[in-house]
């Protein structure tokens, strides 16, 4: 395939980071998914990918090679220039694009990113009005500062499968999402918004560490310190409503429904609702907020019971009329024909130029005055911007066919041949 007008850059954006632009040293899913929501909230994002393409790239399911569908979701609206960043001309490359950037973000090891020369005090040095934002495995003062890190590894590390265990799975487990790459990727985006912030007040940029331990710590620590808050501890760690063998979507007379009776009003409204005549309205055990967390398994157990009593359609239309939350189990196919992510635009239809008709989604948040992009430019092809950017970075065109033809960068027409 070769170049054609899609491969120059693309058109200016609108959105509340509209002119900000973002040289992307990251791959697979942490980095990718927080500078797609920055080029979802308009940034110009610089993707800079290995000759050989993100991981991602080739994770099926896919239509063609080198365009995996994770790929798809967290990259569309990036441009994509290939180069080895290994050689001194393709770091040299890369430190001309900084030039002209407000942000770079990684999540190449520090230590790795300062072989390559671009680590902060490399990047300042050409631009010292860059944000610069490391996203890592661990907090660069501490004794594991070096160490790989991925999202199964930060989730044992930080007590999920501890956690999913004593929820009830037959062994420890891990959550069957990216947690931890998602979680992280979330404070890399304020991380980078913040400092943009800080630099419009103060004319410098400088240096962020996002790392993923200390974020899913967090994470985890919020909900599941518990006891252990205090000094000596009160008791074990875990929040217990969340860890009960009870909390799962309940089983009804003819499927499954997920029902959340919280605070006081919700319980008086359900047992309303269902002419409750077993006495549990005046049982002590559910009189209370504090009552009902001591006695978690068994309240949660009568809930079970009482659910398996009707069906699906009857419940959601008792619990609708009583004002008590209720929502349909859904699975990810579900989600698709979802009737509030397709009046929301969240979720909308596409046609990719080499992918054909595909499934996307827009950002979950609406603005009044500077809406993010709700249709993305598609996810681009490996290095199908490379020959338009290195122009845009100076080099000419007999200079950017040298680095061609040493292995140096490549375009998506498949050069160097």
């Amino acid at each position: 395939m070769t170049d054609d007008a899609s491969s120059t850059p693309c058109a200016p954006r609108t959105g509340p980071l509209a002119g900000v632009r973002v040289l992307d040293l990251t791959s697979v899913i942490m980095g990718p998914f927080a500078t797609q929501i920055l080029a979802q909230l308009g940034a110009d994002v610089i993707k800079v990918e290995t000759p050989e393409g993100d991981n991602m790239r080739h994770v099926g399911p896919m239509r063609h090679a080198g365009m995996g569908h994770i790929f798809l979701h967290a990259n569309a609206g990036k441009q994509s220039i290939a180069l080895d960043l290994k050689q001194p001309e393709g770091s040299e490359a890369a430190l001309r694009l900084a030039e002209g950037c407000d942000v770079l973000i990684s999540n190449v090891r520090p230590q790795a990113l300062a072989r390559l020369g671009l680590d902060y005090e490399a990047v300042c040095a050409r631009n010292p009005r860059i944000v610069h934002v490391s996203c890592c495995g661990f907090d660069q003062e501490g004794p594991d500062a070096a160490r790989p890190a991925y999202d199964d590894l930060i989730q044992g590390a930080t007590g999920i499968p501890w956690l999913m265990q004593r929820y009830g799975a037959p062994e420890p487990s891990y959550a069957p999402t990216t947690l931890s790459d998602r979680v992280t990727g979330l404070h890399a985006v304020y991380a980078v918004t913040a400092a943009l912030y800080a630099r419009e007040k103060t004319g410098r940029g400088q240096a962020v560490v996002v790392p993923m331990f200390e974020a899913m710590a967090q994470f985890v620590l919020g909900d599941h310190m518990a006891g252990l808050t205090f000094e000596p501890p009160l008791g074990e760690p875990g929040y217990a409503r969340l860890l009960t063998a009870h909390r799962k979507p309940y089983a009804t007379a003819d499927g499954m429904l997920c029902v959340l009776i919280y605070n006081d009003k919700h319980w008086r409204s359900f047992f309303a609702a269902i002419g409750e005549t077993e006495g549990l309205a005046h049982d002590p055990r559910f009189a209370t907020h504090g009552a009902r967390a001591a006695h978690i398994d068994a309240v949660y157990a009568e809930v079970a019971r009482i659910l398996r009593t009707r069906t699906t359609a009857a419940w959601q239309a008792l619990l609708d009329a009583a004002d008590v939350p209720n929502m349909p189990m859904n699975s990810p196919a579900d989600l698709l024909t979802n009737p509030q992510l397709r009046a929301t635009g969240f979720l909308h239809d596409t046609v990719h130029p080499t992918e054909g008709p595909v499934h996307a989604m827009g950002h979950p948040t609406r603005w009044s005055a500077t809406p993010p992009a709700r249709d993305l430019p598609a996810a681009p092809r490996l290095g199908q911007h490379t020959r338009a950017l290195l122009a845009q970075a100076g080099y000419t065109p007999a200079q950017i066919d040298a680095l061609l033809s040493q292995g140096i960068c490549r375009t998506s027409d498949g050069e160097p041949a």
